[in-house]
């Protein structure tokens, strides 16, 4: 599917004289007009262009945000204020990037879930998968440190409770958390560090998600079927039919985003962050921005020490655990059958798992007390048991439905399932 001669022809003179020099608008024709991709690809594989529209959103307004932030910590929470009020168009640069963070989550997280229900890690797309969770990862930090760039309450104590975690590994712990801070506390050099981090990430995030794409390009595109493409028929170019449904998709999700922007812009964000940071007074519940809830949830679901393990450094074990396993995700499910709508099993135990992965982030925002402790102690055992457990078992055990024998055989059988029965003259009935 990746492979095969090119079909460009430069149209001009100055276009061969390019084309035998540097032959970019080849490049961009083979990958984005010719290139040919399943007939059957549904809108959940529309994410991916999603998510390269908003790192290039992120990109921009952030560039250009950083024009006018100060990150000083006397200065800081001033100079955001500074930018809702005098700068030109100011306040619709922040909501852009403040909202587009969480939508980026958003279109991540549906991203994974995808990958993961239609197998698209299994070989040979082991490495596109690893350099996807390489994304995610560096974009947890990017945003991360962004958090703090405000210098709201939640932000200080957000960047205080969470580099405090790293004091719990033995020996290089304390070492770890010096180097983040730039001290022995959040201060200016904090604010510098994560200032300097935020704005060099992303770009490191784009030169990731080339790799990403390229690697995709090399190995071909999964499909809803989790079968191989075997003739001509099971592709259509990528140009029209592909970008015209990705382009729908996109227009949608820009239009749920513009809601959030222009209406509730503030919704998806804690409102402690529009007090600026005081050390002498803590909130009363500390959380992350909610696409961290999940994973704080499961930092705070170890309550108990494991051997010589203590709880402080289990927490941290587990949350860093909880990212780390998906990097070996391609090794741990056993089964042959790529695509989960042919596995009853794999389909059933995994929306079991999105509907865990949800509820952890629900309990992430709740105190860390009482029932909503034990609430995810079991949902973070749901969490790694849906990995190294079920994965690796259900590949042994699981008697898959019969898979078609192409995608077109797929497209047809389900185009004839679903068209009306034809009317019986009145006669024959």
């Amino acid at each position: 599917m990746s492979g095969g001669h090119s079909t460009y022809t430069p149209k001009s003179g100055l276009g061969r004289w390019m084309d035998a020099r540097l032959p970019l608008p080849r490049l961009l024709y083979d990958s984005f007009v010719a290139y040919p991709v399943p007939r059957n690809l549904n809108y959940a594989y529309t994410f991916g262009g999603i998510l390269t529209l908003m790192l290039a959103l992120q990109i921009v307004t952030g560039v250009v945000l950083a024009m006018h932030y100060a990150p000083n910590t006397e200065l800081a929470f001033v100079s955001v204020e500074k930018i809702m009020r005098d700068v030109n168009s100011g306040w619709l640069l922040r909501y852009l990037h403040a909202n587009g963070a969480s939508f980026f989550f958003v279109a991540v997280y549906v991203h994974i879930f995808r990958g993961l229900y239609y197998g698209s890690y299994k070989a040979p797309r082991e490495l596109l998968w690893i350099l996807g969770c390489i994304i995610y990862l560096l974009m947890m930090a990017t945003a991360f440190m962004g958090y703090v760039l405000p210098w709201g309450q939640m932000s200080f104590w957000g960047a205080t409770v969470i580099t405090g975690f790293f004091t719990a590994i033995p020996l290089v712990g304390d070492w770890i958390q010096q180097l983040l801070l730039g001290g022995f506390a959040v201060d200016n050099p904090t604010l510098n560090r994560f200032f300097s981090l935020h704005y060099l990430l992303p770009f490191m995030i784009a030169g990731v998600v080339v790799l990403h794409i390229w690697a995709l390009h090399v190995t071909g595109q999964t499909n809803p079927t989790g079968i191989e493409v075997k003739q001509k028929t099971d592709t259509v170019a990528f140009t029209p039919y592909a970008t015209i449904k990705d382009g729908f998709a996109m227009i949608l999700f820009l239009l749920v985003f513009a809601y959030f922007v222009f209406y509730i812009p503030g919704f998806l964000g804690h409102a402690d962050n529009s007090i600026e940071a005081n050390p002498l007074k803590t909130p009363a519940h500390i959380v992350p921005e909610w696409y961290f809830l999940p994973f704080y949830a499961i930092l705070r679901a170890i309550t108990f020490n494991i051997g010589p393990i203590d709880s402080k450094l289990g927490g941290v074990l587990a949350m860093f655990g909880s990212i780390a396993v998906l990097f070996v995700v391609p090794w741990l499910d056993t089964s042959k059958v790529r695509s989960a709508a042919y596995r009853p099993w794999y389909k059933l135990f995994f929306w079991l798992f999105v509907a865990n992965a949800i509820f952890l982030g629900w309990l992430g925002s709740r105190p860390a007390e009482g029932v909503y402790v034990a609430l995810a102690q079991a949902s973070t055992f749901y969490y790694f048991a849906f990995f190294l457990i079920l994965m690796p078992l259900l590949g042994l055990i699981e008697t898959p439905r019969r898979l078609p024998n192409s995608i077109t055989e797929a497209v047809l059988e389900k185009n004839k399932a679903g068209a009306p029965a034809l009317a019986q003259p009145a006669g024959e009935r």
